[in-house]
């Protein structure tokens, strides 16, 4: 047989070795995820079939760093640089379904982090407007949610305290970091109807909180008690 002929073979074979390879941990990864939806979501209380087919659809692991991955579908926080975290899919469940939007909703984000719950929302609703206080996850996000084309989510790099005026009002609203008290602005910002989902309270003493505001005044359900890392201003000081 001619040699290069020989070479040729050898790297089809090795090429299509990757590709099989890639192809079984594409599929593991897919079975992982399922799972994680089968035994930390849906066994958990969150029945939303949207927000279960969105956790079923976004690949979790795409968002953690490599050294990470075979932990991406584990019941836990995991963490992506900057002292920051990906919260664990349960919280993540819970969060989302408490927001209750459709594909007509125009959601606001306060902490993209990973930008993985930028996705699953990005799953669910009409727009999203997420904003990151640190500049690097900001930008890493960013290339992570243009990689996978998902043109209904708007990131921006800034301090989330204060929100995002310019596409206000919002159906919902969902922080992803803890501050002591629920900021103003995100109170103004937010549409008659609407719901705010927050993680608030002092140090290490945190309640996931539910708020509606009717007839411009805010209905409170304190829902489980959560951990969070803290809202932080651009130089670092916890709101």
């Amino acid at each position: 047989m001619n040699r290069y002929l020989i070479i040729s073979f050898f790297f089809l074979g090795f090429l299509c070795g990757q590709n099989g390879e890639a192809r079984a941990q594409d599929m593991n990864y897919k079975e992982l995820r399922y799972k994680m939806v089968k035994e930390q979501i849906a066994a958990r209380g969150i029945k939303e079939r949207a927000v279960i087919k969105a956790m079923q659809k976004v690949e979790r692991h795409l968002f953690v760093p490599s050294q990470f991955r075979h932990l991406a579908y584990s019941d836990s926080p995991l963490p992506i640089g900057f002292g920051q975290t990906i919260s664990q899919p349960y919280i993540v469940g819970i969060m989302t379904q408490l927001l209750d939007i459709n594909s007509k909703s125009r959601v606001l984000e306060i902490g993209t982090g990973s930008g993985y719950q930028a996705a699953i929302l990005g799953e669910l609703c009409k727009e999203v407007y997420s904003i990151e206080i640190v500049e690097g996850l900001a930008l890493k996000a960013k290339t992570t949610i243009e990689s996978l084309n998902y043109d209904n989510l708007h990131l921006k790099w800034g301090d989330g305290y204060i929100g995002w005026e310019e596409h206000a009002p919002y159906d919902a609203i969902i922080v992803t970091c803890s501050p002591s008290k629920i900021p103003q602005a995100l109170i103004d910002q937010l549409d008659e109807n609407g719901r705010l989902v927050i993680p608030i309270g002092e140090k290490n003493v945190k309640s996931l909180v539910l708020l509606k505001k009717i007839d411009g005044e805010l209905v409170r359900k304190d829902v489980i008690p959560v951990r969070f890392v803290p809202m932080i201003d651009e130089r670092g000081k916890e709101y």
